[in-house]
C-alpha cells in the first residue's frame, strides 16, 4: 500500500473508533457515560498492541484500557476465542483502576481469522457493595468483582454471570443494559472495520498496524529528542481522606524517552482513595504527551516512550485488595505534580494546577424515616459529574467549569434530574475563584443539591482541594478552595458518606484554577471585561487588579445601562 493508502486508513480507523464510542454515548443506560461521556473505545491488533482510540472517552480510561487487551488475551486464550464471543472484567487492576469501570473486549474476525480486537470501557452508576465512595476497607467492600470471562461464548450469552450482576447490584436494568451497550458498541466497530477491510482488499492488519506504530513511535521519539537531556523533580499535597497526601515526582527527558518516577510519594491510604499503577501510569502519560506530543495520535507506539512507574505499595501503586473505588480522586492530580516538575525544565509550556479532580458526587435517595413518605416515594441511585477551573495557561485564562485532566463533560441539571427524585436548586459559575494573575484561572462553580419532597439522603462526597487549592506558577494567585456544608448547619466532610435528613440542603462551591504570571501584567480592559461579565466582584478588582473606584463605577454602570460590549 502507498503511504497516501495508509494514511486514509489510519484516519478510517479514527472514524470507526469514534463511531464506536458514539454507539455507546446513544445507547448506554448510565447517565455518566449518555451525558458526561466517561467512556473510551478502542481498536487492537492480534498482538493487543492499541491502533487507535476514540476522540470521545477520558485519557484514564483509554490510557488504562490500553493494557487491558493483552491481560485478556493471556486469561482468555488466544487458542480459545472464536467468533461471536464478548469478553468482560471490571478488574482494577487488569482494567482500568476501580470496579465501577466495565471493560469489554471482542475479537473481531475476517474471513475466518482473527484480525483484531474491539474493546471499550464505561463507568456504571453502582456496582453493589458499599456503593461509590471512599468509604470501604479492601476492594472486597466496594462491589462486584467480575474477573476477565467470557460474556457470550460464539454468541450465546452467559445468563448465569447476569442473574449474578443482576442479585447483587442496587440498579440491575441499568447496569445489565450497559453491558449490553458495551458489547453492542463493539460489534458496530467490527463491522466497520470489515468494511474497510473489504474496500482495500485487506486480508489483515498488519500492514496499516505497521505504518501507524512505526511511524507514531518515531513522531513521538524525534519530539522527545528535541527537548534537552534534563532533569527535575515535582510535589504536590492534597486533602486525602483523614490525613494529607504527598505525591512526589522525578521527571528525566533522555534522548528517546521520559521516565518518570513517583518515589517518595505517600503509602497505601484505609480508604478507597487509592490508585492502581495502571491508573498512574494512564494520567502520567497523558500529562507528559499533552506537553511533549500533542499531536501525534493516541496509540501503543507512541505512548512506548513515556516510562512511568511508582514504588510498590504507595498510593500511586495500591496492590490488592486496596481500596480504589476513588482511584480518580488522586489520579487526577497526577498531571499538576508532572507539571510541576516539567515546568522547571520547559517554562512556559504548561498550566498552572487547577482543580484536577472532579467534584462528583452520588445521591442514594429514599423515603424519609423521620415521618410519614409520600406515597410516591422511591429509592434511587443518582451520580453525577461536575467540575472546578483549570489552570491558567501561559498565554490563556483558565477554562471554567472544565474538567482537566479527565475531559469529561458537566452533567445538566435536567439530565441529573431525570434519573431521580434530586433537585438542584442552584448551579452557577463562582465568582473570584480563579486565581489572579497575568491570565487568570478558570472559575469554579457554585451547586446546591436536595430531594423531592418526602426523601431523605446520603450523599457520597467524592471532593478535593479543600484544604489545599490550586497552586499558581510563574507568580500567579492560589484558586479558591472547595467547601461543602449543609443547609441545616449540619457539618461535612470532603470525602465518605454522609447523612442529608428530609427538607436539608448541600451547599457546595467548588474549587477554581490557580493564576499564571504575575497579576501586574494582567491586561486592565480583561480585568474590565471580567468585572462586567461576573467572573471577579468589585473587591477583586480593586483589590487583587488595582482598578480604580473610578474605573469600577465606569464598567457597572455601562453593565446597567446594557452598553458594556
Amino acid at each position: 500500500m502507498s503511504n497516501v493508502a495508509n494514511q486514509v486508513m489510519w484516519n478510517r480507523l479514527i472514524s470507526i473508533v469514534e463511531e464506536q464510542a458514539q454507539a455507546l454515548v446513544r445507547t448506554a443506560f448510565s447517565t455518566s457515560v449518555r451525558e458526561a461521556g466517561d467512556l473510551s473505545a478502542g481498536v487492537y491488533d492480534v498482538r493487543g498492541q492499541m491502533l487507535a482510540q476514540a476522540v470521545t472517552g477520558t485519557p484514564g480510561h483509554v490510557n488504562a484500557m490500553a493494557d487491558a487487551v493483552a491481560h485478556f488475551m493471556r486469561r482468555i486464550g488466544v487458542d480459545t476465542m472464536a467468533e461471536g464471543d464478548v469478553y468482560i472484567t471490571n478488574d482494577p487492576w487488569e482494567g482500568t483502576g476501580h470496579l465501577h469501570d466495565i471493560t469489554v473486549v471482542t475479537p473481531s474476525f475476517h474471513k475466518g481469522q482473527m484480525v483484531g480486537f474491539f474493546a471499550c470501557t464505561a463507568h456504571i452508576v453502582d456496582i453493589g457493595g458499599r456503593g461509590f465512595g471512599a468509604d470501604a476497607a479492601s476492594v472486597y467492600e466496594e462491589g462486584l468483582y467480575l474477573p476477565i470471562m467470557r460474556l457470550m461464548d460464539r454468541g450465546t450469552v452467559d445468563e448465569t454471570l447476569i442473574r449474578i450482576i443482576r442479585g447483587n447490584v442496587r440498579e440491575p436494568d441499568q447496569l445489565v443494559g450497559d453491558i449490553y451497550a458495551l458489547a453492542t458498541c463493539n460489534e458496530i466497530g467490527h463491522r466497520r472495520l470489515v468494511e474497510m477491510m473489504e474496500e482495500f482488499t485487506l486480508d489483515d492488519l498488519e500492514g496499516i498496524g505497521g505504518f501507524i506504530l512505526e511511524n507514531s513511535h518515531r513522531a513521538t521519539v524525534e519530539r522527545i529528542a528535541a527537548l534537552p537531556p534534563a532533569q527535575a523533580e515535582g510535589w504536590m499535597r492534597i486533602d486525602g481522606f483523614d490525613a494529607p497526601i504527598d505525591l512526589h515526582v522525578q521527571l528525566a527527558l533522555e534522548d528517546e524517552r521520559v521516565v518518570c518516577t513517583f518515589d517518595g510519594t505517600s503509602g497505601i491510604d484505609k480508604k478507597g482513595i487509592n490508585v492502581p499503577l495502571v491508573y498512574t501510569k494512564a494520567y502520567a502519560c497523558y500529562a507528559l504527551k499533552c506537553a511533549i506530543a500533542p499531536e501525534i495520535p493516541n496509540n501503543a507506539a507512541s505512548l512506548a516512550p513515556f516510562e512511568i512507574s511508582a514504588p510498590e505499595g504507595s498510593i500511586l501503586n495500591a496492590v490488592h485488595p486496596a481500596p480504589v473505588a476513588l482511584r480518580h480522586v488522586i489520579g487526577h492530580m497526577v498531571p499538576d505534580t508532572v507539571y510541576d516538575a516539567l515546568d522547571k525544565i520547559l517554562p512556559g509550556v504548561v498550566p498552572a494546577e487547577g482543580a484536577g479532580t472532579l467534584c462528583n458526587f452520588q445521591v442514594s435517595l429514599r423515603p424519609r424515616t423521620d415521618g410519614v413518605a409520600a406515597p410516591d416515594a422511591v429509592r434511587s441511585e443518582v451520580l453525577t459529574f461536575n467540575s472546578g477551573g483549570s489552570g491558567a495557561r501561559p498565554s490563556l485564562d483558565g477554562m471554567s467549569a472544565t474538567a482537566f485532566p479527565s475531559g469529561v463533560m458537566t452533567m445538566p441539571i435536567e439530565a441529573t434530574e431525570h434519573a431521580g427524585p434530586v433537585i438542584i436548586w442552584r448551579k452557577e459559575l463562582r465568582p473570584d475563584s480563579g486565581g489572579a494573575g497575568q491570565y487568570r484561572g478558570g472559575l469554579g462553580q457554585f451547586m446546591e443539591v436536595g430531594a423531592q419532597e418526602g426523601h431523605e439522603f446520603d450523599l457520597q462526597a467524592m471532593f478535593d482541594r479543600v484544604d489545599y487549592p490550586a497552586r499558581g506558577r510563574q507568580g500567579g494567585a492560589t484558586g479558591a478552595p472547595t467547601t461543602i456544608a449543609r443547609s441545616d448547619g449540619g457539618a461535612m466532610r470532603g470525602k465518605g458518606k454522609q447523612f442529608v435528613p428530609h427538607g436539608a440542603r448541600v451547599m457546595l462551591a467548588f474549587p477554581g484554577g490557580a493564576g499564571y504570571g504575575a497579576v501586574a501584567e494582567r491586561d486592565p480592559a480583561l480585568v474590565k471585561r471580567d468585572l462586567a461579565r461576573g467572573y471577579i466582584t468589585a473587591d477583586a478588582a480593586r483589590d487583587d487588579y488595582g482598578l480604580s473606584e473610578a474605573e469600577i463605577s465606569a464598567v457597572t454602570d455601562a453593565v446597567a445601562k446594557g452598553e458594556w460590549t
